[in-house]
């Protein structure tokens, strides 16, 4: 048979383009080896076109896993099953792994828009596995004679949460049900990526642009440096430019004595993403409420609190709001007598207005330096971020025995980035840890911890885990280091904290490793850890002078702890403001019909919320609940500062350093991840239920009625 001329072309064409393919896909860092130093991601090969064919190849690879399994013709297993889905779906973790954090560390619009792409992909994708009724029948099928595999705890641990994800996710609904969950998974993906990216945007279009010097006063040295250098970056040279990034908008609220420039700032910072344009997470944000109402309530549940809470500590929205109403009367009281004394400052000084949110962190500042003669500028010589960074490895080398190197010589996604090997008194290797420290239009505000490889054991063999922390601290200027606040000092122990739950976990699962915990108890490693950052002994050890390397003084060190309540009514309102917002919107068994504006006023009128004071996030931009993950879980921060402060008693009232302590608090929380209750966890640590004594004492709230309170989980 003679073959045409145009089908010879066409086949020449099909090589010609597999041949592309191939090419491409050899090209592509994620579908090889790193071949990097202890096998961390390829950050100097990978690039910004990698990220969605990758994506879109991980979820064909995992969907063809999935339906291996489904489909066995096997009876179903523990290990064909439940092990085999464990194990699956390899490369779309890791490449989902570097791209979220590229989406909020090292972002571009390329990316975001990648962002915006991918999200149905991988909704509908998990959707396809979580509603998979073939699979769902494998896995009902080994829960239901789970007595008789003789499961050892970890086993049994995975098992349970791989039922109980699809129970959670579904797997029981008719058929008409699961099309509206796809549709309703599909559009909270979407809005809660937006809602994020709104804020990005907002916070970079900001700049509070100063042309006179006389409009800098009262403001520090660094800060007024910072600032100039920003305006030269930006092409206004001989200016200063302020923006919302907290390093740099909360230094100027505290130190600024020009009220009409503290009101402007205060004002762009509050209003972010409300403004009636396309920028605007009021409706984002009513919309995400609602649709996790709605979804709950699709699966049985009567709120999304109650659907989310049933996997806590907490356990449900009743011990959540009785914790914090319970601190609530006592931090307001005190919050309103430290406004009053606001209010006898700003008369002096002429001003006969009510406290304003602008004026609360300016009279503050100026009320601790008269009621404790310190100033904040006093402290930060001595906490430069070396030096810091320093004091977080001596303490945790003190508690743990761990080593840390600095390594030159694996690739890093920016040149703001340190890496570093992480090991025991031995020598034996525990994790690779990167440090990102400071802000940039690239990078979303606040300070997390993530993870590009979680820990896991394989044949015998433990797999070490690659950790990343990142923050927004004070950036160095031309005559100084970076030089942190007491605040940005015990962020950093937080985050550290956060780091060792990773890197020192212990488990033979990923799925289990780590931060792999109910929301209430992942705070509970990151904030034990600033209890050792202001201890006297702690801070002779890492509170070096950064130009005479003198210690600081024993004198300051006083002043520091005498003023360790100072303001804590208003840390504490602000805080539980926020939290109490957070329950008000995932507690609603019935959809929202205000606007968020109105909601939100609703809910501070009810507590009673003060007007010199707002919540630490305000509904447009709260983004703990509406797109990191912290819906009804926002409260966690109080909840784990019960456990932390009761836990830092068993050192404080023994050794700050308790080798003993030590030993078990990394044996029964750090190495165990998700491996058990939580509760039972700690209590095997502590031997009791926590105690809230500790945490009053600390925050100054001590009242005789609460002391006795144990949380109960």
């Amino acid at each position: 048979m003679k073959i045409k001329p145009f089908l010879i072309l066409l086949t020449i064409g099909n090589l010609f383009t597999i041949e592309a393919q191939e090419k491409k896909q050899t090209m592509n860092p994620f579908y090889q080896s790193y071949n990097t130093p202890f096998n961390v991601p390829a950050f100097d090969k990978i690039k910004t076109e990698h990220f969605k064919p990758a994506i879109l190849e991980g979820i064909k690879r995992h969907q063809a896993e999935i339906n291996a399994i489904a489909n066995n013709p096997a009876a179903p297993t523990f290990d064909n099953t439940i092990l085999a889905m464990e194990n699956a779906g390899e490369l779309l973790s890791e490449i989902n792994r570097v791209f979220g954090n590229y989406n909020s560390a090292n972002t571009n619009e390329e990316i975001q828009t990648i962002a915006k792409e991918v999200a149905p992909e991988m909704s509908a994708h998990g959707d396809n596995i979580s509603l998979n009724e073939k699979l769902f029948a494998r896995v009902q099928a080994i829960w239901n004679k789970r007595e008789s595999l003789n499961l050892n705890l970890e086993q049994a641990k995975i098992l349970e949460n791989r039922h109980k994800s699809f129970v959670r996710s579904g797997a029981n609904l008719s058929a008409t049900d699961k099309d509206k969950l796809r549709k309703i998974n599909a559009q909270l993906s979407l809005t809660a990526l937006k809602y994020g990216q709104n804020i990005l945007a907002e916070t970079n279009k900001y700049e509070l642009v100063i042309s006179d010097k006389k409009e800098l006063a009262g403001l520090p040295t660094q800060l007024v440096e910072a600032a100039a250098s920003d305006a030269k970056a930006k092409g206004k040279t001989g200016k200063w430019i302020f923006t919302l990034s907290n390093s740099s908008v909360m230094p100027f609220l505290q130190y600024s004595s020009n009220r009409k420039l503290r009101q402007e700032i205060w004002n762009a910072y509050q209003t972010r993403a409300n403004h009636d344009d396309d920028l605007d997470n009021k409706s984002n944000a009513v919309q995400l409420a609602n649709l996790r109402g709605e979804k709950a309530r699709l699966l049985g549940y009567g709120s999304h609190s109650a659907f989310v809470l049933e996997e806590s500590m907490a356990k449900n929205a009743v011990n959540v709001n009785k914790l914090l109403n319970d601190l609530w009367k006592p931090a307001l009281e005190i919050a309103k007598t430290e406004a009053a004394d606001i209010q006898l400052m700003m008369k002096k000084d002429g001003i006969t207005d009510k406290v304003q949110p602008y004026d609360w962190r300016y009279y503050t500042e100026k009320i601790r330096k008269q009621r404790f003669d310190l100033d904040e500028q006093e402290l930060k010589p001595y906490f430069s971020i070396d030096n810091v960074r320093k004091g977080v490895f001596q303490v945790t080398e003190n508690l743990y025995g761990l080593k840390f190197k600095q390594l030159d010589n694996v690739p890093v996604y920016h040149e703001d980035v340190t890496a570093w090997e992480v090991t025991e008194a031995n020598g034996t290797h525990v994790g690779i840890l990167y440090m990102d420290f400071h802000p940039r239009a690239s990078k979303r505000g606040g300070a997390w911890m993530t993870s590009y490889r979680a820990q896991k054991t394989e044949n015998g063999v433990r797999q070490a885990p690659v950790i990343s922390i990142v923050c927004n601290f004070t950036k160095p200027t031309a005559d100084a280091p970076a030089l942190l606040t007491f605040d940005e000092v015990t962020t950093y122990f937080h985050e550290f904290g956060h780091a060792l739950h990773g890197l020192l976990s212990n488990v033979t699962y990923q799925s289990l490793a780590g931060t792999s915990v109910p929301r209430d108890f992942v705070e509970l490693p990151s904030q034990v850890m600033e209890n050792w950052a202001a201890e006297p002994e702690v801070l002779k050890m890492y509170a070096k002078h950064y130009k005479t390397g003198e210690t600081i003084p024993d004198a300051l060190i006083e002043k520091l702890q005498k003023a360790g309540t100072f303001d804590q009514g208003f840390a504490t309102v602000e805080y539980l403001a926020a939290s109490l917002l957070d329950m008000d919107y995932h507690s609603q068994t019935a959809a929202i019909t205000t606007d968020a504006e109105t909601f939100e006023k609703n809910a501070m009128q009810r507590i009673g919320l003060i007007d010199a004071i707002i919540p630490r996030y305000r509904s447009t931009y709260f983004q703990h609940i509406f797109s990191g993950g912290y819906s009804s879980g926002y409260y966690s921060y109080i909840w784990s500062g019960v456990l932390d402060t009761d836990a830092f008693e068993a050192f404080k009232t023994t050794t700050l350093f308790n080798p003993e302590m030590a030993k078990s608090f990394r044996e029964n929380i750090l190495e165990k991840g998700g491996t058990e209750d939580p509760m039972i966890l700690y209590k095997r640590f502590r031997g009791a239920e926590p105690s809230i004594a500790p945490l009053l004492r600390k925050r100054g709230l001590d009242k005789k009625p609460l002391k006795a309170i144990r949380l109960k989980g």
